[in-house]
């Protein structure tokens, strides 16, 4: 049976492009396999706790505090989830060129030395290897190529935080010029939701 941790991050509810994306990335996936086992976070509607020293301390001290405890047992259960999936759906919404801080926080969680990655003579290793994300993005204007595309704190991010836990194998879908005015934004709402179906009937094909 295959596992697929859904991640959504978006502040806007039903409203969302990327939720509504990440949906039907989802249900391709279980249209396909109705053995599929899902674990959802939405730290967009139930966002985790921003890092702070003391919390900080807590994920780094072998013998935390009550208060660490509890930062400590939320990061376990979160790093659980990703461990025990093989696949990883990413709602990622662009706010002021980067990522929500929200799921920024999430990576903040996950990412430990010693249990996601560690440092090596040769550098630091990814130790969630073997697995594949697919990272749904929503924008309001045009960034993947053009003047705009210096500007994108998005993509390159969270390729960046992947990568370094060992996830190198991750799809990037766009969903671009949702601000351009509506029959723009229709446009690339259709363009992205191919995609999506491609790439997740492509990820059956390769799980076969």
């Amino acid at each position: 049976m295959s596992t697929v941790l859904v991640l959504n991050s978006s502040l806007s509810g039903e409203a969302s492009v990327s939720r509504q994306l990440v949906q039907e990335a989802l249900s391709n996936l279980r249209a396909q396999d109705a053995s599929l086992e899902v674990i959802t976070r939405d730290v967009g509607s139930d966002p985790l706790p921003h890092l702070t020293g003391n919390a900080l301390q807590g994920l780094a001290n072998d013998k935390p505090d009550a208060t660490q405890s509890q930062i400590r047992a939320l990061a376990d259960e979160l790093i659980a989830e990703i461990q025990a999936a093989q696949t990883i759906i990413i709602g990622a919404p662009m706010y002021n060129f980067g990522i929500p801080s929200t799921l920024k926080a999430w990576f903040d969680y996950v990412l430990r030395a010693g249990t996601t990655f560690r440092y090596t003579e040769n550098g630091p290793e990814g130790l969630l290897t073997g697995k594949r994300a697919i990272v749904v993005e929503s924008r309001g204007g045009f960034y993947s190529d053009g003047p705009a595309k210096a500007l994108d704190g998005q993509e390159p991010h969270l390729r960046a935080l992947l990568g370094f836990v060992g996830i190198a194998d991750v799809t990037f879908v766009r969903a671009e010029r949702l601000a351009m005015g509506p029959e723009i934004r229709e446009q690339a709402i259709q363009d992205a939701s191919s995609e999506v179906r491609r790439v997740t009937d492509d990820a059956l094909l390769r799980a076969a």
